[in-house]
């Protein structure tokens, strides 16, 4: 669309007109980004100006200005009108009948408007009282009426905020604060929104302001850009949903990426959080500059006073060779020379965390235009700064991003190029791959004490998932990497080895102790195979925890704590020289006989239900809503249904199963067939309130008879159960886990946690004609991973056919 297009069809000042050349311009595929941008707006100033002029005939001391976004020349689609119609206080009347000429040919069009009228006296008056009002009058931009008028404003109002930056710029860091406290951080978000988030536009506004005091600027290379890229997504948001909005939910992901001309979801994600990055390194260096240049202020006039008058010079204390202390922050010695010392960039960012300090942005783009490459293999020195660095705990955080931002990290270690800033598509990780890794390092350099070699944990930490970058499996494919890593870095070949072995298995000893029956010789000689030695147990003890901490929440607890220490404790054993024996069945407690007996008189259910003595939080996340545990042993006479019958019942009464145990108990004198059924469970109650043992046991007995339609029940829960709009949740997977148990074959179930799914594996195993001798349940977010152990009628393992069959009809079932 040219400008005499634009004239033409603008010439008429009503809204039909602007309205059918805005829709030809935002339809028009060969235009986007910052070109249709700025063809909007200027599309959109030759209409207001329209009507300011059809509006003010005659009118004197008026004029129309465009501030905040509107007023830079950034309008997406669905973009606010922020609008200021400026007048001299001379005729309110007038003015009035004025903005009502202008304001509802807007709203007529159903666009959102943002609008006030003011003096210049009001507006600074305003601006003074009000933060994000003085933001936005920062981006003034005259539209229409007296030049001069909006000029003068304009001018006052930078003068107003220069004047007043000492006092104002604290307000806007706080206020940025606040704001990321809120929305959290863009780069790590799935669903973020690329406004308020950390790292978003409103962010790279506020360093917008911050340029405008002329008390500090922000790192240019790269903000244009980041900033350009998050407007895009923007403006391919408001397309693709037709509204006003800036999350960027899952189901409108792929259609944005399509727009964009992007791969997937993913390759949008990246991108988004790319941006997110570089605008958050620049508000931290800003803001960090701002501090100084307050503080500096602030002493000025008494160092000025205790050295007659002269400059003060600032302090430089050395921290390594090459690298000092200055004003707070971690510089480069005068005398260092990155050309001539490939070990700087690793010996100034140890330094840096050691010291808890930020790396000098300076110093750090220095190092990154002038630092020479490490040699293959590394000196001893580089690894031991890397090792350093990876040990210092929480600093180390902030001292990778400076590295990271500057380009020095993938130069450092190549293969980060693949997980940097990579989404994880998985509501139990809250941080992306490369925030992972590091967020691992830092959790295992509080377990360092804990193991022999802590430098093997702290870079098995860094590498573990680096194969997420890579098709297939990301722990083989990590190990390779780490094996390549590990040797480039200088480790000898038994310490590779050793390496390597933690990435390939750092998932070994949290899936065994979570999904395996420990209590099996099978499941703890596997694992002592796997890990070989005692040293590298320990180690990939450590890792596991600090993998699992660094990843949500949902992830660690004390009791997966436990569980993985049971199973260190029996695997060390077993490496140790002993042989597990094989298990007797635990003899049965009083209780349990008490509710066999009582179970096998009556011939139904009888129940016990004990609330745990604090609650259970082994998979809430802070600060979210703590269920109470509960303890519930239930005893029934054996026959066919019991555990879907069970699960239903639970499922029903919104109770979630943490762990289950199965057994057939023969009391003294029994006939040959009054076996009873002992099934110990842990669950948790959904909304924190327990149900009355007598209500479970009455609805037990009806769903044992098949009096109560369970399956319906559920399929009125399902049916009200909130879905995400657009959203599919991956297929079911059921898998046989080869060789996991001598007295049972393992099945393997990994599917979208939902009301009634145990209900429904247990009715699909019913129904192949297998018995469940235990089972253990795992749920990580949205995603339950559940083990069953199976055997025949007679208690022997499935034939490896029959298994495989029942599997297969297993994922069928649960993908119907």
């Amino acid at each position: 669309m040219t400008r005499t297009d634009v004239r033409n069809e603008t010439d008429d000042p009503g809204p039909s007109g602007y309205a059918a050349a805005r829709l030809r311009l935002l339809t028009e595929e060969a235009r986007s980004g910052p070109p249709r941008r700025a063809a909007l707006a200027e599309l959109t100033d030759d209409w207001l100006a329209g009507l300011f002029t059809a509006g003010a005939r005659g009118l004197r001391g008026v004029s129309l200005v465009a501030v905040g976004g509107y007023g830079r020349g950034e309008l997406s689609p669905r973009s606010d009108l922020d609008l200021l119609l400026l007048h001299d206080g001379s005729d309110p009347g007038a003015v009035a009948a004025l903005a009502d000429r202008l304001w509802y040919p807007v709203w007529d069009l159903g666009l959102a408007l943002d609008h006030s009228v003011r003096t210049p006296a009001e507006a600074r008056k305003t601006a003074g009282e009000d933060l994000k009002v003085q933001l936005g009058l920062l981006d003034a931009r005259h539209l229409a009426g007296d030049l001069g008028f909006t000029t003068g404003l304009r001018t006052a109002v930078l003068a107003d905020w220069r004047n007043q930056a000492p006092k104002r710029l604290p307000e806007l860091r706080e206020l940025c604060a606040d704001r990321a406290e809120r929305q959290g951080e863009l780069r790590y978000l799935l669903e973020p929104d690329l406004k308020e988030a950390r790292g978003g536009l409103r962010d790279a506004t506020a360093l917008r302001a911050v340029a405008a005091s002329w008390l500090a600027d922000a790192p240019r290379e790269g903000l244009t850009d980041a900033r350009r890229r998050l407007l895009d997504v923007r403006d391919a948001l408001h397309l693709a949903t037709g509204r006003a909005t800036d999350r960027l939910a899952l189901q409108e992901q792929d259609q944005v990426a399509a727009e964009l001309d992007l791969l997937d979801a993913d390759t949008l994600l990246r991108q988004v959080y790319e941006a997110a990055r570089v605008i958050s390194y620049a508000s931290d260096v800003t803001w960090r500059e701002v501090g100084r240049v307050l503080r500096s202020r602030a002493v000025r006039p008494r160092l000025r006073a205790m050295l007659g008058g002269g400059k003060p010079v600032a302090e430089r204390s050395p921290l390594a060779e090459g690298v000092v202390e200055q004003d707070g922050e971690v510089v480069l010695a005068r005398a260092a020379r990155p050309e001539r010392d490939p070990v700087l960039p690793l010996r100034a960012a140890a330094a840096a965390a050691q010291a808890g300090l930020p790396l000098s942005l300076h110093a750090v783009r220095h190092m990154a235009a002038t630092a020479r490459p490490l040699p293959t293999p590394w000196p001893a020195e580089a690894r031991e700064q890397l090792v350093t660095l990876l040990g210092s705990g929480r600093p180390t955080v902030e001292v990778w991003e400076a590295l990271e931002a500057e380009g020095l990290v993938s130069r450092i270690l190549p293969d980060w190029e693949r997980v940097r800033c990579r989404p994880q598509r998985n509501a139990v990780h809250v941080w992306t791959v490369d925030r992972h890794l590091i967020e691992t390092a830092v959790r295992a350099s509080a377990l360092a004490r804990h193991v022999s070699r802590p430098d093997l944990l702290l870079v098995a930490a860094l590498l573990h998932d680096i194969g997420k970058g890579w098709p297939g499996d990301h722990s083989v494919a990590g190990e390779i990497i780490a094996k390549d890593v590990a040797a480039r870095i200088g480790f000898d070949h038994a310490e590779v080895g050793v390496i390597s072995a933690l990435v390939r298995h750092h998932l070994l000893l949290i899936e065994t102790a979570t999904r395996r029956d420990l209590d099996d010789p099978a499941t703890v000689r596997s694992v002592a195979k796997a890990v070989g030695t005692q040293s590298t147990l320990e180690l990939l003890h450590a890792l596991t925890e600090a993998d699992a901490l660094a990843t949500g929440p949902a992830a660690w607890s004390s009791w997966r704590g436990s569980l993985v220490a049971d199973l260190v404790r029996r695997v060390a054993a077993v490496l140790a020289g002993d042989t597990p024996d094989e298990p007797e069945p635990a003899a049965a407690t009083a209780e349990q006989e008490r509710l066999a007996v009582e179970a096998f008189r009556t011939g139904g259910p009888v129940l016990a239900l004990r609330a745990r003595t604090e609650p259970v939080t082994d998979e809430e996340p802070p600060g979210g809503p703590q269920p109470l545990g509960v303890e519930l042993l239930i005893a029934v006479p054996d026959q066919p249904g019991v555990l879907p019958a069970v699960a239903g019942v639970l499922a029903v009464h919104r109770l979630t199963v943490r762990t289950a145990e199965l057994r057939a108990l023969r009391l003294p004198g029994d006939v040959d067939d009054g076996s009873v059924l002992l099934l110990n469970w842990r669950v948790a109650a959904e909304y924190g309130s327990l149900p009355q043992a007598t209500r479970l046991r009455a609805d037990l007995v009806r769903a044992l008879d098949g009096s109560l339609d369970i399956a319906g029940r559920l399929a009125e829960r399902d049916a009200a159960y909130p879905r995400r709009r657009g959203w599919t949740a991956p297929p079911a997977r059921v898998t046989v886990a080869p060789a996991a148990s001598h007295h049972a074959t393992v099945i393997e179930v990994r599917a979208q946690d939902a009301p009634g799914l145990l209900h429904r594996i247990g009715t699909a195993l019913e129904k192949a004609a297998v018995r469940v001798r235990s089972m253990h349940v795992s749920t990580l977010g949205s995603n339950a991973v559940d083990a069953f152990y199976v055997t025949t009628g007679t208690g022997a393992p499935l034939p490896e056919q029959d298994a495989a069959s029942t599997a297969r009809a297993l994922e069928e079932t649960l993908r119907g």
